[in-house]
């Protein structure tokens, strides 16, 4: 049924493609992302094939999560992949999306410096290595950006019974930049810092820093992929972009996601349909 359902939304495509055409005359479309998609390289793997298979381009607009969610909720995209389940499940329900579908996952980490002054190393749980950070006052750098991987940090704050904003500018610091450059910062301040595995595997200027904790179900890290409501915005390109998620989310696009690979290590997993 999925692929049938994929060959037709090409079908549709191919009859639309001229009426959504860029100044090539090629039919594409826009994705809002997340960065951890395209710092990853996850995208350079991706869309070739899906551009070869079906014709479209895609654009990607590769933000943080919040941001990506106010680009879609304007209209400024035609489909929005990201990743925190509870704001994309209110996007579709305040009628900005058409449905959610589950797409591929990877997990959080919490890195540090090796030497972890803070002895998170130790913790089994998320929340109780945000504890011992707190109650050693180590220096933490938060991405600050509203991102997925933003919201997903203070969630792990609250669950600690910490509201580490408090401390802002103190030994809490908040950099409001993407994954790539914090991590960056916190390398060169020696400083703990959340990030997903993908952008982690992918980042070369690890100097002395080192996954400290993982593992926790807390973090955990679902991305979804939800078509932009073309009754909100007539202007969307609903038959490009649902092409698109069925790609994805069908057999030659979860494979695609699985056989994706940084240094020889699988950075998401494919868990499309849900």
């Amino acid at each position: 049924m999925r692929q049938l359902r994929l060959v037709l939304s090409i079908a549709a495509v191919l009859f639309l493609g001229m009426a959504s055409a860029g100044a090539d005359g090629k039919p594409y479309i826009v994705v809002a992302s997340t960065t951890s998609t395209q710092n990853s390289g996850l995208f350079g793997h991706l869309l070739p094939r899906f551009r070869s298979k079906t014709g479209i381009a895609v654009r990607i607009v590769a933000v943080g999560t919040g941001q990506a969610l106010r680009l879609a909720r304007n209209g400024d995209a035609d489909v929005l992949l990201v990743h925190h389940r509870a704001s994309e499940e209110r996007f579709v329900a305040a009628g900005f999306g058409v449905r959610r579908f589950e797409v591929m996952a990877n997990d959080f980490v919490i890195v540090g410096p090796a030497s972890d002054p803070a002895r998170v190393g130790a913790s089994t749980h998320a929340a109780e290595a945000f504890q011992s950070i707190a109650e050693a006052k180590a220096l933490f750098l938060s991405r600050g950006d509203d991102s997925g991987t933003h919201k997903r940090e203070l969630e792990l704050w609250r669950a600690a019974g910490i509201d580490a904003r408090r401390a802002s500018g103190t030994w809490y610091r908040e950099a409001g930049a993407g994954m790539g450059a914090t991590l960056n910062s916190a390398a060169a301040m020696a400083a703990y810092t959340l990030t997903d595995r993908g952008t982690w595997l992918a980042f070369g200027n690890k100097a002395g820093l080192a996954v400290l904790v993982e593992g926790d179900a807390r973090l955990a890290n679902p991305y979804g992929v939800i078509l932009v409501n073309p009754k909100r915005h007539p202007h969307v390109k609903a038959a490009l972009g649902q092409a698109f998620i069925d790609w994805l989310i069908g057999p030659p696009g979860q494979a695609a996601i699985a056989a994706f690979r940084i240094g020889g290590r699988r950075a998401f997993m494919p868990s499309g349909g849900g």
